[in-house]
């Protein structure tokens, strides 16, 4: 006698966002998001009915590009270790249990714990195709040589670095007078 996970009542409908499917984020312990990934993935794959409840896990990555002495290296890194991605009807019992009770989860991000799906602006944010991050070891009062645009060849002294414009300014004399020009970090060489 095969008895279905539905015909359960499992007790989880005050846990339910009552939005259905959307994108929900999921809390895992640290390190286990490709675990958790693979795990989901493995359920959907032995219960055919979750194919329509869970439709995709992503764990949202980012291309980094490091430059430490002078050497530029790319490589993917999470853009939010410890959370998962999964586009769900969390108020399917069946869908909402697995995901709930696959090892390494420790809950959906809500309040009380109840899913909230992203909006459409906040999966939009998480769009990173095409832009790339680049970190770079610079800071206050380096010493850098610009290598590439109008002021290619020009050394001059840092004087502040914004990381989410990706940008440093530095001093350069114009007209007999020093002017702050911001350059991206992918323009310049820290000396």
């Amino acid at each position: 006698m095969e008895e279905k996970l539905e015909e359960y009542d499992i007790g989880q409908s005050d846990n339910k966002s009552g939005l259905g499917m959307g994108w929900y984020v999921v809390h895992t312990y640290s390190g286990y998001e490709n675990k958790v990934k693979t795990n989901i993935e493995k359920a959907i794959e032995n219960r055919p009915e979750l194919k329509e409840t869970i439709l995709e896990v992503r764990i949202p990555m980012q291309e980094v590009q490091e430059t430490k002495n002078g050497v530029r290296k790319t490589s993917e890194k999470k853009m939010f270790p410890g959370y998962v991605l999964i586009h769900m009807d969390a108020d399917d019992n069946a869908a909402w249990y697995v995901v709930r009770n696959t090892r390494g989860v420790t809950g959906f991000v809500g309040p009380g714990s109840k899913p909230v799906p992203l909006s459409e602006a906040e999966m939009k944010a998480l769009s990173f195709e095409g832009e790339e991050r680049i970190q770079i070891d610079v800071a206050e009062g380096d010493l850098v040589n610009i290598t590439s645009g109008v002021w290619a060849g020009t050394t001059g002294v840092v004087k502040r670095v914004d990381e989410g414009k990706q940008t440093v300014t530095i001093n350069v004399e114009l007209f007999g007078r020093e002017t702050p020009v911001e350059i991206g970090f992918g323009d310049i060489k820290v000396i």
